[in-house]
């Protein structure tokens, strides 16, 4: 009873950080299976499903807050999921440890960028007034799209600094970014389900708690200032850009 507890309360803590920021959640699962002792193809195929269900609970919790650039999203998904296919297929010829070091040092340099920027609050901008340029955004699906397929990032990582970088406040930027994830995680999931690489009972014992924790963290995300949210991804997304270039590196990092 303690061991399934266990699993929900990770389950919970890692929907609640994967909510806040955009995310997805792949990030966490991955690592945390593979430690539990999951195979790496089957913990990545596992968590592929699993991220499906997080990012639609927080869609849900996001829409109820109205917080989601609509076009914006389906834009982004409807490149990153052909940008997936690109970007699996360019590793049997581009070596994805170089680009690791190369990415995951943009990425800090991002991070870094974002932790400096003010953000603005929500109430200062309605979702209906955000400007983008459509054509820049379905680029930026594609880039997130095969980064994710080449180097095993979620998209969450692009959408939410792209998105930003556009002019969208934060909290709009991991909302749209939340409801863009549950189709490109819903593609990917298929494709490992199909090769058979998704635990089933690994899946039932994180899915309740990713569902639950999800919906926390965007209440929490709600009732937290968009200087502080933005501070936040930024170490998040720091922290992941040091794991890339260690793996890229040749380290053991889980």
């Amino acid at each position: 009873m303690l061991r399934y507890l266990g699993y929900f309360g990770v389950g919970v803590l890692i929907g609640a950080l994967a909510s806040m920021f955009g995310l997805g959640g792949g990030f966490l699962i991955v690592p945390v299976l593979n430690l539990l002792g999951v195979e790496m193809h089957h913990a990545v195929g596992t968590s592929s499903a699993a991220v499906v269900f997080t990012s639609l609970s927080s869609a849900i919790a996001y829409q109820r807050q109205r917080r989601i650039h609509y076009k914006a999203g389906l834009l982004l998904a409807l490149t990153a999921v052909p940008g997936a296919y690109i970007g699996a297929w360019a590793t049997a010829y581009i070596s994805a440890s170089q680009l690791k070091v190369i990415f995951g040092t943009v990425l800090l340099l991002v991070a870094i960028r974002i932790y400096r920027k003010k953000s603005a609050e929500p109430h200062e901008v309605r979702i209906e007034e955000v400007k983008l340029d459509y054509g820049l955004i379905l680029l930026g699906g594609l880039i997130a799209g095969i980064a994710s397929g080449l180097l095993g990032v979620g998209g969450g990582v692009i959408n939410v600094p792209f998105l930003t970088a556009m002019g969208m406040p934060i909290h709009y930027a991991v909302a749209t970014s939340s409801f863009a994830i549950v189709f490109t995680a819903t593609s990917g999931a298929l494709k490992h389900y199909m090769m058979g690489n998704v635990e089933v009972e690994w899946l039932l014992l994180l899915v309740p708690g990713l569902i639950i924790g999800a919906q926390i963290g965007a209440r929490i995300a709600k009732r937290t200032r968009a200087s502080s949210l933005s501070k936040g991804f930024a170490v998040v997304l720091a922290l992941l850009a040091i794991r890339m270039v260690l793996r890229g590196l040749g380290f053991a990092v889980p």
